[in-house]
């Protein structure tokens, strides 16, 4: 219908430049327009006084613009309006046209399979429409693209779809051969997350345009999809942890389901879940992790009657577990009930180690938990490389002023530059009582303290939880939220507590107490650089061990913790990671190191490499190269040849000295991908066409694909020049303003 009334196809148009052809300048089209217009009103007004009688105001107004558009039309057809668009030259153009080979394009879902509605769509003349224009090249697309001579080797079983990757491969060899244009045949489900941005860069480079055609439905019925999960890579031995799954769902809307977690071959936690209407819905489970080793954690969604796909109900991920034993500086003021607590509450805790300063006196220092007569000697740490040995610092009853400057700097950097943890505690001498109103105490703190030293009470008051607190595992000292919650309000009174001030707004209040009708803020937490900062503000959880029956540990179990959140993700010298730890069926997998020194200072002459362990026990060295962008930074690409679970033991070494080591883990999984995410991924699809030239078609309008593909500066093409006077449209333009004029006359009775 377009090309009926404009002559050519809407690419021309939008790929075109409009010209005059015209020997006249433009600007005297211009002034003949202004001048015609200006005679008319003139001849309207003037020159028919009968017409004038009758016509007044808005009508001379229409009558004038309908007579002057139709004018100006006719001016500019004698400027010969035109287009001036690039097309590729009849056959002596590829195209290449990509058909996606993977499992997910053999979903029946509009009464054929993808594959079927595909080739249905190149039999019935669309290749041969295309062969009369181009020369035509035929590609399979799942792991990359491969190339063919006929449909007969398109089967619907490749167990990925990399769009990226065959596209880049095309943008390549159109550096040798003439490719004008892409035609990608696909529904669309990237397996990796999407086209990258130095394929889509290279593609416009190269003006290739990729025109789509999508197949399958935007949203698969009767289904069940755990879409991501949620969890760490590493974490201490026997935490409590919590795994988030995303789930979609589509035809089960207030069915009920059953999340279940399981690791080691035996279920850890189950929830009953309602299936709830929407794009997706969040569910949180929670269990507590191994002791030592890798984990192989596992989530699914049980099966409901009626799914049409049984395979995307469930993932897994790789969980290491750190057995390192985080080393805690705990520098207390004075002798107080809250000192003994603490120590006996993480005594028993294998992950956790109290290095504790006790004043005793003005002048005497009281050590436990010292690995040798040397450590803590002098007091507390001068040099930055003796503080930062440590993972964590707990600040008690203790005045700002007991730190030089030189140790109030270091305290900033450990958390800052370290990565580590601090925890101020409420007491006489903590917080605004203590003098902590002073930088870079107040850079650190996660409160803006009062501008007041009274700020410490010793009044019973109770603590209560705020809704982040609910939902945080610091706060968790049942095994579910709903005992933790009931158990939080008959806690024994605190005998203390301490106004710490305003939470700032990166801060995160979790509980608070009432005192005197007033809600003041108890623990607040925040991350801060590196590393994160809390803020306890009292001196008496002793009592809600002391208070309590002789087998509650709800006050052991706080302190553990909240003194693993303080300490638990504090970064070694050496830290590995990789953008994604689920490696999908290429097995390529990309590491990343960041090595810095004793001061945590970035080291870029390092040699760092990786050993990594395969699911079979064999072992092979992959070296890291430095970053020639960022200090500090090694990365390598490496490829698992096998499915199963990796682990990378990443060490490096500085002339001769070990500055550290890291592991991580890491899994392969072949075939997955593919069920999952099986809709058309429409956006996609239009997104690939809308930003390289080309255009998404459906099936229904995918004959108008090798008209408007023509339209390309790729590959070997000429300008062409294609008049626009003769079209349709201006013609039935003309018919309009002047049928419009006449009718509007007859109404009004001057015709």
């Amino acid at each position: 219908m377009f090309e009926f009334f404009f002559k050519y196809p809407a690419g021309a148009f939008a790929k075109g430049t409009f010209v005059l052809l015209g020997s006249w300048p433009k600007w005297a089209l211009i002034l003949a327009i202004l001048a015609a217009a200006g005679l008319l009103g003139w001849l309207i007004w003037r020159g028919r006084p009968q017409s004038a009688r009758s016509l007044r105001g808005l009508k001379i107004a229409v009558i004038w613009l309908l007579e002057s558009l139709t004018l100006a039309v006719l001016l500019l057809l004698l400027w010969e309006p035109a287009i001036s668009v690039t097309a590729l030259k009849p056959q002596q153009n590829i195209v290449a046209v990509l058909i996606d080979d993977s499992r997910s394009m053999g979903v029946n879902d509009a009464g054929k399979p993808r594959e079927q509605a595909a080739m249905d769509v190149m039999n019935n003349g669309l290749l041969q429409s295309l062969q009369r224009r181009f020369q035509v090249r035929l590609y399979r697309l799942g792991n990359g693209v491969e190339r063919i001579q006929n449909f007969s080797k398109i089967q619907a079983n490749d167990p990925a779809t990399q769009i990226g990757k065959g596209l880049r491969q095309l943008a390549d060899e159109a550096a040798t051969l003439p490719i004008g244009a892409v035609v990608l045949l696909s529904d669309g489900a990237d397996n990796t997350g999407g086209i990258d941005l130095d394929t889509m860069t290279e593609l416009q480079r190269r003006r290739l345009p990729v025109s789509t055609i999508g197949f399958g439905k935007d949203q698969l019925t009767n289904d069940v999809e755990l879409e991501s999960l949620d969890l760490p890579s590493r974490t201490l031995p026997g935490s409590r942890l919590q795994a988030v799954a995303t789930i979609r769902q589509n035809g089960f809307t207030d069915k009920r389901a059953t999340l279940v977690v399981t690791g080691g071959g035996s279920v850890l936690a189950s929830k009953d879940i309602k299936l709830r209407a929407g794009a997706e819905q969040r569910e949180s489970v929670e269990f507590n992790a191994a002791k030592s080793g890798v984990q192989e954690i596992e989530a699914r969604v049980n099966l409901l009657p009626g799914e049409t796909n049984t395979r995307n109900n469930q993932l897994a991920r790789v969980l290491s577990i750190d057995t390192s034993q985080k080393r805690i500086l705990y520098v207390e003021g004075e002798p107080r009930w809250e000192f003994k607590f603490i120590r006996r509450a993480v005594e028993d805790d294998p992950a956790l180690q109290i290095v504790s300063m006790l004043r005793t006196t003005q002048n005497k220092i009281y050590r436990q938990g010292i690995q040798n007569q040397n450590e803590l000697a002098d007091g507390f740490p001068s040099k930055t490389e003796d503080l930062f040995e440590y993972q964590a610092i707990i600040l008690g009853s203790i005045e700002s002023s007991f730190f030089t400057s030189a140790q109030q700097q270091s305290i900033k950097d450990f958390v800052d530059r370290r990565g580590g943890g601090v925890l101020f505690l409420g007491g006489r001498y903590s917080l605004a009582d203590g003098g902590y109103n002073v930088a870079p105490f107040t850079e650190l703190l996660p409160v803006v303290l009062p501008g007041r030293n009274d700020t410490f009470r010793r009044d019973f008051v109770a603590a209560e939880l705020t809704d982040a607190g609910r939902d945080s595992l610091i706060c968790r000292i049942e095994n579910t939220a709903e005992k933790s919650i009931d158990h939080w309000e008959v806690l024994p009174y605190l005998p203390n507590y301490q106004n710490p001030g305003t939470p700032k707004p990166g801060a995160t209040v979790l509980a608070r107490v009432n005192a005197g009708g007033s809600r003041i803020p108890l623990l607040i937490i925040q991350n801060y650089g590196r590393g994160r900062t809390a803020v306890f503000a009292t001196g008496g959880s002793w009592r809600w061990r002391m208070q309590q029956p002789v087998g509650d540990t709800s006050q052991e179990t706080f302190w553990r913790q909240l003194l693993r959140w303080t300490a638990g993700s504090t970064p070694s010298r050496v830290v590995v990671s990789t953008p994604n730890p689920r490696v999908q069926d290429d097995g390529r997998i990309d590491l990343r190191a960041e090595v810095r020194d004793k001061s945590y200072v970035p080291v870029s002459d390092a040699a760092v490499q990786a050993r990594v362990i395969g699911p079979d026990g064999s072992a092979v060295t992959v070296p890291l190269r430095p970053d020639p962008l960022v200090q500090g930074i090694y990365s390598a690409q490496w490829t698992a040849p096998d499915q199963g679970s990796y682990v990378a033991e990443v060490s490096a070494t500085r002339v001769g000295t070990t500055l550290g080591s890291d592991v991580l883990t890491f899994r392969r999984e072949d075939g997955q991908a593919e069920n999952f995410h099986r809709e058309q991924n429409r956006e996609l699809l239009q997104k690939l066409a809308e930003q390289t030239g080309g255009r998404y078609y459906t099936p229904r309008d995918a004959h108008r694909l090798p008209e408007e593909i023509a339209y390309s500066e790729a590959g070997i093409s000429s300008r062409e020049i294609r008049d626009l006077w003769d079209m349709p449209a201006i013609f039935l333009l003309l018919l309009v303003l002047r049928s419009t004029e006449w009718l509007l006359r007859r109404h009004w009775g001057v015709v």
